[in-house]
Protein backbone atom coordinates (compact mmCIF):
# COMPACT_ATOMS: atom_id res chain seq x y z
CA UNK A 1 0.00 0.00 0.00
CA UNK A 2 1.66 3.35 -1.30
CA UNK A 3 1.18 6.14 1.69
CA UNK A 4 1.56 9.88 0.47
CA UNK A 5 1.77 12.64 3.15
CA UNK A 6 0.42 16.13 2.08
CA UNK A 7 0.61 19.36 3.69
CA UNK A 8 0.03 22.92 2.67
CA UNK A 9 2.01 25.88 3.85
CA UNK A 10 2.51 29.38 3.86
CA UNK A 11 5.52 31.66 5.10
CA UNK A 12 6.23 28.71 7.93
CA UNK A 13 9.75 29.22 7.69
CA UNK A 14 9.69 29.15 11.45
CA UNK A 15 7.57 25.90 11.92
CA UNK A 16 8.61 23.64 9.25
CA UNK A 17 12.00 22.30 10.26
CA UNK A 18 10.26 20.83 13.19
CA UNK A 19 7.93 19.12 11.16
CA UNK A 20 9.84 17.73 8.39
CA UNK A 21 12.02 16.45 10.85
CA UNK A 22 9.36 14.26 12.47
CA UNK A 23 8.59 12.86 9.14
CA UNK A 24 11.78 12.41 8.60
CA UNK A 25 11.23 10.07 12.32
CA UNK A 26 8.15 8.15 10.84
CA UNK A 27 8.52 4.47 12.14
CA UNK A 28 6.61 3.41 8.71
CA UNK A 29 7.85 6.75 6.32
CA UNK A 30 5.44 7.82 3.91
CA UNK A 31 6.14 6.75 0.41
CA UNK A 32 6.29 10.61 -0.87
CA UNK A 33 5.41 13.25 0.50
CA UNK A 34 3.59 16.29 -1.37
CA UNK A 35 3.24 19.94 0.08
CA UNK A 36 2.32 23.11 -2.02
CA UNK A 37 3.15 26.55 -1.16
CA UNK A 38 0.39 28.95 -1.11
CA UNK A 39 2.72 31.97 -1.87
CA UNK A 40 5.59 32.27 0.71
CA UNK A 41 7.77 35.91 0.44
CA UNK A 42 10.04 33.65 3.68
CA UNK A 43 12.40 31.39 3.75
CA UNK A 44 9.81 28.67 3.14
CA UNK A 45 10.26 27.43 -0.52
CA UNK A 46 14.17 27.77 0.30
CA UNK A 47 14.18 25.01 3.40
CA UNK A 48 11.51 23.09 1.20
CA UNK A 49 14.17 22.58 -1.40
CA UNK A 50 16.48 21.94 1.19
CA UNK A 51 14.59 19.08 2.90
CA UNK A 52 14.26 17.21 -0.62
CA UNK A 53 17.63 16.08 -0.68
CA UNK A 54 16.98 13.66 1.66
CA UNK A 55 13.01 12.94 2.23
CA UNK A 56 10.72 11.66 -0.81
CA UNK A 57 9.68 15.49 -1.30
CA UNK A 58 7.45 16.93 -4.01
CA UNK A 59 7.08 20.79 -3.59
CA UNK A 60 4.45 22.55 -5.69
CA UNK A 61 3.86 26.48 -5.85
CA UNK A 62 0.63 27.46 -6.37
CA UNK A 63 0.33 31.14 -5.31
CA UNK A 64 -2.59 32.41 -3.76
CA UNK A 65 -4.37 28.89 -2.79
CA UNK A 66 -6.39 28.90 -0.11
CA UNK A 67 -6.20 25.74 2.68
CA UNK A 68 -8.85 23.56 0.58
CA UNK A 69 -7.30 24.55 -2.99
CA UNK A 70 -3.82 23.42 -2.01
CA UNK A 71 -4.99 20.19 0.05
CA UNK A 72 -6.64 18.97 -3.52
CA UNK A 73 -3.72 19.85 -5.63
CA UNK A 74 -1.25 18.22 -3.48
CA UNK A 75 -4.07 14.90 -3.62
CA UNK A 76 -4.37 15.06 -6.89
CA UNK A 77 -0.62 15.41 -7.51
CA UNK A 78 0.02 12.40 -5.42
CA UNK A 79 0.72 8.68 -6.14
CA UNK A 80 -0.48 6.82 -2.98
CA UNK A 81 -3.51 5.40 -2.89
CA UNK A 82 -3.90 6.25 0.91
CA UNK A 83 -3.42 10.06 1.87
CA UNK A 84 -1.76 11.26 5.26
CA UNK A 85 -2.94 15.09 5.70
CA UNK A 86 -1.48 17.33 8.60
CA UNK A 87 -0.58 21.08 8.93
CA UNK A 88 2.41 23.32 8.94
CA UNK A 89 2.77 24.25 12.85
CA UNK A 90 2.58 21.27 13.77
CA UNK A 91 4.86 18.35 14.74
CA UNK A 92 4.16 14.71 14.81
CA UNK A 93 4.74 11.95 16.82
CA UNK A 94 7.57 8.53 15.58
CA UNK A 95 4.39 6.55 15.42
CA UNK A 96 1.88 9.35 13.82
CA UNK A 97 2.10 7.52 10.03
CA UNK A 98 2.09 3.84 11.79
CA UNK A 99 -0.59 4.47 13.20
CA UNK A 100 -3.08 5.98 10.94
CA UNK A 101 -2.75 3.53 8.05
CA UNK A 102 -2.86 0.85 9.93
CA UNK A 103 -6.77 -0.11 10.10
CA UNK A 104 -6.46 1.02 6.35
CA UNK A 105 -3.99 -1.97 5.75
CA UNK A 106 -6.20 -4.08 7.73
CA UNK A 107 -9.01 -3.78 4.96
CA UNK A 108 -10.15 -6.94 3.35
CA UNK A 109 -12.31 -6.62 -0.06
CA UNK A 110 -15.87 -7.16 0.50
CA UNK A 111 -17.45 -10.10 -0.44
CA UNK A 112 -21.00 -8.01 -0.63
CA UNK A 113 -20.78 -4.90 -3.16
CA UNK A 114 -23.11 -3.69 -0.70
CA UNK A 115 -21.04 -4.06 2.58
CA UNK A 116 -19.70 -0.77 3.77
CA UNK A 117 -17.89 -2.36 7.03
CA UNK A 118 -14.45 -1.53 5.15
CA UNK A 119 -12.56 1.66 6.95
CA UNK A 120 -11.49 4.23 4.85
CA UNK A 121 -11.30 7.55 7.24
CA UNK A 122 -9.06 7.17 9.93
CA UNK A 123 -9.05 10.17 12.39
CA UNK A 124 -5.81 10.92 14.58
CA UNK A 125 -5.80 13.00 17.12
CA UNK A 126 -3.93 16.47 18.38
CA UNK A 127 -2.19 17.90 21.42
CA UNK A 128 -1.92 21.00 22.36
CA UNK A 129 2.10 22.09 23.00
CA UNK A 130 1.88 25.17 24.87
CA UNK A 131 5.36 27.05 25.28
CA UNK A 132 3.92 30.06 28.05
CA UNK A 133 1.25 30.55 30.42
CA UNK A 134 -0.78 32.00 27.85
CA UNK A 135 -0.77 29.13 25.63
CA UNK A 136 -1.32 26.61 28.31
CA UNK A 137 -4.62 28.56 29.18
CA UNK A 138 -5.48 28.91 25.77
CA UNK A 139 -5.26 25.24 24.97
CA UNK A 140 -7.41 24.58 28.19
CA UNK A 141 -10.01 26.29 27.30
CA UNK A 142 -10.23 25.66 23.63
CA UNK A 143 -9.02 22.22 23.05
CA UNK A 144 -10.83 18.59 24.58
CA UNK A 145 -8.57 16.37 26.18
CA UNK A 146 -8.22 12.35 24.88
CA UNK A 147 -10.79 11.29 27.70
CA UNK A 148 -13.36 13.45 26.46
CA UNK A 149 -13.14 12.31 22.66
CA UNK A 150 -16.39 9.61 21.73
CA UNK A 151 -14.51 8.22 18.84
CA UNK A 152 -18.34 7.20 16.78
CA UNK A 153 -19.32 11.03 16.70
CA UNK A 154 -15.62 12.46 16.33
CA UNK A 155 -14.76 14.33 13.38
CA UNK A 156 -11.16 14.42 12.55
CA UNK A 157 -9.04 18.05 11.74
CA UNK A 158 -7.01 17.64 8.83
CA UNK A 159 -4.23 18.47 10.55
CA UNK A 160 -4.31 14.52 12.00
CA UNK A 161 -6.31 11.87 9.11
CA UNK A 162 -5.89 9.13 6.56
CA UNK A 163 -7.99 8.84 4.05
CA UNK A 164 -8.10 6.14 1.01
CA UNK A 165 -7.86 8.56 -2.44
CA UNK A 166 -11.15 7.14 -3.37
CA UNK A 167 -12.99 8.34 -0.38
CA UNK A 168 -11.71 11.95 -1.56
CA UNK A 169 -12.84 11.69 -4.95
CA UNK A 170 -16.04 9.88 -4.12
CA UNK A 171 -16.95 13.45 -2.30
CA UNK A 172 -14.93 15.92 -4.29
CA UNK A 173 -12.60 16.91 -2.52
CA UNK A 174 -12.47 19.65 -0.03
CA UNK A 175 -14.73 22.22 -0.39
CA UNK A 176 -12.34 25.42 -2.61
CA UNK A 177 -15.22 27.85 -2.14
CA UNK A 178 -15.05 27.58 1.63
CA UNK A 179 -11.64 29.16 3.22
CA UNK A 180 -11.76 28.37 6.82
CA UNK A 181 -13.63 24.77 8.25
CA UNK A 182 -13.03 23.51 5.09
CA UNK A 183 -12.02 19.81 7.08
CA UNK A 184 -15.25 19.74 8.89
CA UNK A 185 -17.42 19.81 5.47
CA UNK A 186 -14.93 17.09 4.03
CA UNK A 187 -15.83 15.59 6.96
CA UNK A 188 -19.35 15.78 6.65
CA UNK A 189 -19.34 14.99 3.30
CA UNK A 190 -17.63 11.59 4.20
CA UNK A 191 -20.20 11.25 6.47
CA UNK A 192 -22.69 11.45 4.55
CA UNK A 193 -20.85 9.25 1.56
CA UNK A 194 -20.86 6.63 3.91
CA UNK A 195 -17.62 5.69 4.74
CA UNK A 196 -16.51 4.10 7.32
CA UNK A 197 -14.56 5.93 10.09
CA UNK A 198 -11.45 4.73 12.88
CA UNK A 199 -10.50 6.17 15.30
CA UNK A 200 -6.52 6.53 15.80
CA UNK A 201 -5.84 8.15 19.46
CA UNK A 202 -2.19 7.01 18.90
CA UNK A 203 -1.54 9.14 15.62
CA UNK A 204 -1.06 11.97 17.94
CA UNK A 205 0.15 15.45 16.14
CA UNK A 206 1.49 18.18 18.68
CA UNK A 207 0.14 21.35 17.62
CA UNK A 208 1.13 25.11 18.65
CA UNK A 209 -1.40 27.43 20.28
CA UNK A 210 -1.75 30.67 19.18
CA UNK A 211 0.38 32.60 21.03
CA UNK A 212 -1.46 36.07 22.12
CA UNK A 213 -4.90 37.36 22.62
CA UNK A 214 -4.59 39.03 19.16
CA UNK A 215 -3.67 36.14 17.22
CA UNK A 216 -6.50 34.19 19.08
CA UNK A 217 -9.30 36.86 18.27
CA UNK A 218 -8.44 36.91 14.44
CA UNK A 219 -8.13 32.76 14.61
CA UNK A 220 -11.69 32.94 16.05
CA UNK A 221 -13.35 35.27 13.88
CA UNK A 222 -12.25 33.41 11.16
CA UNK A 223 -13.92 30.14 11.97
CA UNK A 224 -16.71 31.82 13.04
CA UNK A 225 -16.69 33.53 9.55
CA UNK A 226 -16.58 29.75 7.92
CA UNK A 227 -19.64 28.70 10.07
CA UNK A 228 -21.81 31.39 8.89
CA UNK A 229 -20.53 30.14 5.28
CA UNK A 230 -20.84 26.81 5.39
CA UNK A 231 -24.04 26.97 7.26
CA UNK A 232 -22.46 25.45 10.19
CA UNK A 233 -23.47 24.79 13.71
CA UNK A 234 -26.69 27.50 13.94
CA UNK A 235 -28.37 26.41 17.13
CA UNK A 236 -24.80 26.88 19.03
CA UNK A 237 -24.40 30.73 17.56
CA UNK A 238 -27.94 31.14 18.56
CA UNK A 239 -27.23 30.15 21.85
CA UNK A 240 -23.60 32.42 22.36
CA UNK A 241 -25.88 35.40 21.12
CA UNK A 242 -29.15 34.83 23.61
CA UNK A 243 -26.40 34.72 26.52
CA UNK A 244 -25.08 37.55 25.74
CA UNK A 245 -27.40 39.72 24.18
CA UNK A 246 -30.67 38.50 26.08
CA UNK A 247 -29.85 36.66 29.10
CA UNK A 248 -26.91 38.88 30.79
CA UNK A 249 -28.69 42.09 30.43
CA UNK A 250 -31.59 40.20 31.64
CA UNK A 251 -30.06 39.56 34.75
CA UNK A 252 -28.48 42.87 35.35
CA UNK A 253 -32.37 44.06 35.11
CA UNK A 254 -32.98 41.13 38.00
CA UNK A 255 -30.00 42.49 39.84
CA UNK A 256 -31.73 46.27 39.43
CA UNK A 257 -35.05 44.89 40.97
CA UNK A 258 -33.91 43.57 43.74
CA UNK A 259 -33.80 39.28 42.74
CA UNK A 260 -29.89 39.39 43.50
CA UNK A 261 -30.42 35.49 45.15
CA UNK A 262 -31.74 34.68 41.47
CA UNK A 263 -28.88 36.43 39.57
CA UNK A 264 -26.11 34.32 42.18
CA UNK A 265 -27.83 31.47 41.45
CA UNK A 266 -28.07 32.05 37.12
CA UNK A 267 -23.92 33.40 37.80
CA UNK A 268 -23.15 30.24 39.52
CA UNK A 269 -24.44 27.83 37.15
CA UNK A 270 -23.16 30.29 33.92
CA UNK A 271 -19.73 30.64 35.47
CA UNK A 272 -20.05 26.04 36.06
CA UNK A 273 -21.32 25.81 32.21
CA UNK A 274 -18.57 27.80 31.11
CA UNK A 275 -15.46 27.36 33.33
CA UNK A 276 -15.73 23.96 34.80
CA UNK A 277 -14.18 22.08 31.64
CA UNK A 278 -11.69 24.34 30.90
CA UNK A 279 -10.36 24.58 34.55
CA UNK A 280 -10.43 20.58 35.00
CA UNK A 281 -8.82 20.51 32.29
CA UNK A 282 -5.78 23.27 33.38
CA UNK A 283 -5.11 21.25 36.55
CA UNK A 284 -3.58 18.54 34.85
CA UNK A 285 -1.32 20.86 32.56
CA UNK A 286 -0.22 23.52 35.36
CA UNK A 287 1.28 21.13 38.00
CA UNK A 288 4.51 21.91 37.18
CA UNK A 289 3.87 25.64 37.18
CA UNK A 290 5.20 28.31 39.40
CA UNK A 291 2.17 29.68 41.96
CA UNK A 292 2.54 32.57 40.14
CA UNK A 293 2.19 31.18 37.09
CA UNK A 294 -0.87 29.00 37.84
CA UNK A 295 -2.57 32.20 39.59
CA UNK A 296 -1.91 33.64 35.79
CA UNK A 297 -3.34 31.04 34.08
CA UNK A 298 -6.15 30.64 35.91
CA UNK A 299 -7.03 34.34 35.11
CA UNK A 300 -6.69 33.89 31.21
CA UNK A 301 -9.36 31.73 31.19
CA UNK A 302 -12.12 33.73 31.76
CA UNK A 303 -10.87 36.11 29.39
CA UNK A 304 -10.07 33.43 26.77
CA UNK A 305 -13.62 32.27 26.69
CA UNK A 306 -15.30 35.78 26.32
CA UNK A 307 -12.46 36.78 23.66
CA UNK A 308 -13.27 33.81 21.62
CA UNK A 309 -17.25 34.10 22.11
CA UNK A 310 -16.92 37.60 21.29
CA UNK A 311 -15.17 36.96 17.88
CA UNK A 312 -17.53 34.05 17.46
CA UNK A 313 -20.40 36.52 17.27
CA UNK A 314 -18.30 39.01 15.22
CA UNK A 315 -17.14 36.48 12.28
CA UNK A 316 -20.41 34.70 11.78
CA UNK A 317 -23.02 37.22 10.56
CA UNK A 318 -19.80 38.29 8.05
CA UNK A 319 -20.14 34.67 6.85
CA UNK A 320 -23.83 34.61 6.53
CA UNK A 321 -23.67 37.71 4.44
CA UNK A 322 -21.34 36.09 2.36
CA UNK A 323 -23.37 32.79 2.07
CA UNK A 324 -25.98 34.86 1.38
CA UNK A 325 -24.49 36.74 -1.06
CA UNK A 326 -23.15 33.40 -3.13
CA UNK A 327 -25.83 31.57 -2.99
CA UNK A 328 -26.12 30.73 -6.37
CA UNK A 329 -23.16 29.86 -6.55
CA UNK A 330 -22.58 26.95 -3.67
Amino acid sequence: MRVSLIATVKNEAGSLPRLLDSIAMQTRAPDEIVIVDGGSTDRTLDLLREYATRLPLKIISQPGANISQGRNRAIREASGEVICSTDAGVWLEPGWVEELVKPLDDRRPPTNPHDVSSVDVVSGFFVPAPQTVFETALAATTLPALAEIRPAHFLPSSRSIAFRKSAWEKVGGYPEWLDFCEDLIFDFALRDAGVRFAFAPRAVAHWGPRTGLRAFFKQYYQYARGDGKANLWFKRHVIRYATYLVAIPLLGVCLLLGFWIWVVGFLLLGFLGMFFTPYKRLLSMMRKMSFGDKLRAIAWVPIIRITGDVAKMIGYPVGVVWRAKNRKEL
